[in-house]
């Protein structure tokens, strides 16, 4: 019996290797959904996705109030796993390419600049946050605050237009 050298264990852990891989790529392929899909989005979520455009100055008093439950709302989004229903509130006056949100708004954001970063990196790490935003093409950048209604229910409030 002869005795393999090191070089020839490596060799056949890398054609093991490729050998795994090929044989797994055509059925990943056929797995692989985009999140173009609307019964993808709709199954990942496994909530309803409501969008509303708003003018920022006619929701201050909302946006600021959820912005000053910042604090309170990251561990409910850390611990959030299933909802029923998710609203987009679009802001359209409040993008970077309108000027901003409106002083109030920017000056609540500024005041809670913390919270606000450590909520916007809880919903990128939320599947469910992150892909119902995603699907309506808003980055986490962009959300201003999140209110929790109802049981079961969202409010996004977000410096955005929609994609469409």
């Amino acid at each position: 019996m002869t005795s393999m050298t090191l070089p020839d264990v490596r060799w056949l852990h890398i054609v093991a290797a490729a050998a795994f891989l090929a044989a797994s790529l055509p059925q990943a392929a056929l797995n692989a959904q985009g999140l173009e899909s609307p019964e993808t989005v709709d199954r990942i979520v496994g909530s309803q996705i409501n969008e509303e455009q708003a003018k920022a100055t006619a929701e201050i008093g909302k946006v600021s109030s959820a912005i000053d439950r910042t604090r309170e709302n990251i561990t409910t989004v850390r611990k959030t796993s299933k909802l029923d229903k998710v609203d987009i509130v679009f802001l359209t006056d409040a993008t970077r390419s309108e000027g901003g949100p409106p002083p109030v708004i920017e000056n609540k954001v500024r005041q809670h600049r913390d919270y606000v970063a450590e909520l916007r990196k809880e919903i990128e790490a939320n599947a469910l946050l992150f892909n119902a935003i995603d699907s309506r093409r808003v980055a986490a950048q962009d959300v201003l605050a999140v209110e929790f209604d109802d049981p079961g229910k969202i409010v996004i409030y977000a410096a955005a237009k929609p994609s469409r």
